[in-house]
């Protein structure tokens, strides 16, 4: 984001810029080595069931929303659609674009595991030939339902904060099916932060986006980007300090 105090624009100030940059040569770094023409090719025993496990299955099991991913025949047959959505980035469904905020509980696949996968695919979906290798099914909870806690502050339209909250996330609360939204933090200085960016919104989406440190918005802050339809929670950290 710019630093600017007039209109907001999508380049970052020189802050984010850094991270941005260090963001893309880390992702780049990451591909190079998920294409290293000397590692062995990637399997389902070694390395996809564990991107399956680890990022999928909470949906696509037995007893899930969605249909079973858990096993290598599950799997073989939807190869193709698996790659196609993973390399749109509409599996696993985060609903937010990766770089616009930083997010502690980001399900999405990094770039790494999105190279693991289309390798996979592009060489002929490989099982593997050493059974040990497949990792041990993971154990599911149900997940809790989602609740608004106490102390937060509910934005629609540009609002300005008349306190300083530390916050601690964002939650989705009433935003329209198929909505991009772009929500920033304009602080007194103008400097922009940003927030969430949510992109083409389903309520299957609605769950706490939770910062990886929280943020100090002071009083005075705006809260732009949010439609006057729409509504955003502004979830305060729970052991703010004064």
């Amino acid at each position: 984001m710019s630093r600017r105090k007039d209109n907001i624009t999508l380049m970052p100030t020189t802050r984010h810029g850094r991270v941005a940059l260090v963001a893309l040569m880390l992702s780049i770094a990451s591909w190079a080595s998920a294409h290293d023409p000397g590692a062995p090719p990637p399997t389902w025993n070694r390395e996809i069931s564990r991107i399956v496990y680890e990022r999928c299955a909470s949906c696509h099991r037995p007893g899930g929303v969605s249909f079973s991913l858990m096993t290598y025949q599950d799997a073989q047959p939807r190869a193709i659609a698996i790659k196609t959505t993973v390399l749109a980035r509409q599996m696993p469904p985060w609903g937010a674009v990766k770089g616009f905020g930083d997010f502690r509980n980001d399900m999405g696949l990094t770039q790494e595991q999105i190279s693991l996968v289309t390798d996979w695919v592009e060489g002929g979906l490989p099982k593997g030939n050493n059974p040990n290798a497949l990792p041990a099914a993971p154990k599911f909870k149900e997940a809790p339902p989602v609740r608004i806690p106490p102390d937060t502050v509910k934005v629609s339209g540009d609002t300005r904060l008349d306190r300083r909250i530390v916050l601690d996330g964002i939650l989705p609360d009433r935003v329209a099916k198929g909505a991009s939204i772009q929500v920033v933090a304009v602080l007194p200085d103008g400097e922009i932060e940003p927030l969430v960016w949510l992109y083409e919104y389903r309520d299957s989406y609605r769950h706490p986006f939770l910062f990886r440190k929280p943020l100090d918005l002071p009083a005075g802050t705006v809260i732009q980007g949010v439609p006057r339809d729409a509504t955003i929670v502004l979830m305060p950290a729970t052991k703010a300090k004064p």
